[in-house]
């Protein structure tokens, strides 16, 4: 079966590639195997050096590896190269980080010495997204590598050349024993990869059934699996907040990857005292985006990745208009352009109520108290990441307790951060990555009992 790489913004087929036959995933599988040996074998130190190569590899060539996701999966090429830019802040931070947050950890028993120790797990397989990846590769890669782990990746079958692109990264940084390894296979392939006992565990980024699928083959298997599904951000904002700070972030939440991502912001939840002032200043903000070539420099909306989304985007908002929904603007589609839109008044039956919009789609709601803006939040089947607009220090409390959701950002928008764990509560995955808790996600903690003699 052919995997193809196709330019969104013009429908160009750029390249095809033939998927591994069983043969070549066996072959792969088996260098993972010695691989580990090696990569196991490094001193912390000498995995650094390496990472942080990989490090210099992405920044020597951002611009060129921008310009691939772009032509790839369609972000504005500024987001591209600063996508690039942050793998090598990532690769960074865990050269720097690795060794303490896997230090030998000391407790106090009865014996003459107990201690912890953390040790690789073996071979990972990562099933990533298209959405931003090179990112989604890099916060699991860099971890896993500097642990002592081995990688395999399944990457999204629109971003061949991206996968590709990573694997002679770390191939040229000197994880040239085939630490890394990009498998171009079929999703009706991974089940097999999974179920190998060369791999001892999985990763995913994705959407709900991918997730589950995954889930459960894994547990089939008895192997351990991390997963950062769907999200249906709240985007709070109350009368204390700055308003003008607000709608500007509200906006770049929004249409962050040309609203394509887990995190961004979908449901905008506004205090009735400022709700009709917030709408009007953001539906204006909104409609002063320029959509276009996400080559071109001066655009901020590019195309969406693929037809199916266009097409999934189109149909979310004619329904939710069907069903009673306002179009305050947008609602266009051209070819796999969509322009940014807003929607208000939206009835809870309505999929922009209910389902992930994935698209620069924005729905609006108004809250008439903390209580009723924490419930309208919960309301929803996930729970990634909530932003909240409050200079009031008791309500900030009371939305940090209440929203349910694996991060919440005070007066700024979600986003992820080396240094902070990574993930969601709910339909939106379990597991955690990045800080110190990503890392420790695929060792053996290893409990070490010395007796007194």
């Amino acid at each position: 079966m052919a995997i193809a790489s196709v330019n969104p913004a013009t429908g160009e087929t750029i390249r095809t590639f033939e998927a591994l036959n069983d043969a070549a995933i066996d072959a792969a599988l088996a260098r993972s195997v010695s691989a580990l040996r090696v990569n196991r074998a490094r001193g912390f130190d000498e995995r650094a050096s390496r990472m942080i190569r990989a490090a210099e590899v992405l920044e020597e060539r951002q611009k060129e590896l921008g310009r691939l996701i772009t032509i790839e999966m369609g972000k504005p090429i500024k987001a591209a190269v600063a996508e690039v830019v942050k793998c090598a802040s990532n690769c960074r931070y865990y050269a720097e980080h690795a060794q303490s947050y896997l230090a030998d950890e000391h407790v106090t028993t009865d014996a003459k010495e107990t201690f912890i120790r953390y040790e690789p797990m073996g071979t990972i397989l990562a099933v990533m997204p298209w959405n931003f990846p090179f990112w989604q590769v890099f916060r699991f890669a860099a971890p896993a590598l500097m642990a002592g782990n081995v990688a395999v990746l399944k990457h999204a079958s629109n971003v061949p050349q991206c996968a590709l692109a990573i694997e002679e990264v770390f191939r040229d940084a000197g994880f040239a024993d085939f630490e890394f390894q990009t498998l171009l296979i079929t999703s009706e392939q991974v089940e097999r990869v999974i179920a190998d006992e060369r791999v001892r565990a999985v990763t995913l980024t994705g959407s709900e059934p991918a997730g589950a699928s995954v889930a459960s083959i894994a547990a089939k298997h008895i192997k351990k699996a991390v997963l950062e599904l769907g999200g249906s951000d709240p985007f709070i904002v109350m009368p204390s907040a700055n308003l003008d700070d607000a709608v500007a972030t509200a906006v770049k939440a929004r249409i962050v990857n040309n609203g394509q991502s887990c995190i961004a912001a979908k449901r905008f939840i506004a205090d009735e005292s400022i709700a009709g002032e917030f709408e009007k200043r953001f539906v204006a903000a909104m409609e002063a985006l320029k959509v276009g070539d996400p080559l071109d420099e001066t655009n901020d909306v590019g195309p969406l990745a693929t037809p199916q989304i266009a097409d999934d985007i189109e149909k979310q908002v004619r329904d939710s208009v069907a069903a009673g929904a306002q179009l305050l603007t947008g609602g266009k589609r051209t070819g796999n352009y969509y322009a940014p839109t807003v929607l208000a008044r939206i009835p809870p039956n309505a999929p922009a109520a209910r389902e992930e919009t994935f698209g620069p789609v924005a729905s609006v709601f108004r809250a008439a108290d903390v209580d009723d803006a924490i419930a309208k939040a919960n309301d929803s089947p996930f729970g990634l990441g909530a932003s909240v607009w409050t200079n009031d220090r008791a309500e900030m409390d009371r939305f940090i307790d209440g929203i349910e959701t694996g991060q919440v950002f005070i007066n700024a928008m979600v986003a992820s951060d080396p240094r902070v764990p990574f993930g969601g509560a709910k339909h939106s995955g379990f597991g955690r990555e990045l800080g110190v808790y990503g890392i420790r996600e695929f060792v053996n903690v290893k409990t070490v009992w010395i007796a007194r003699s």
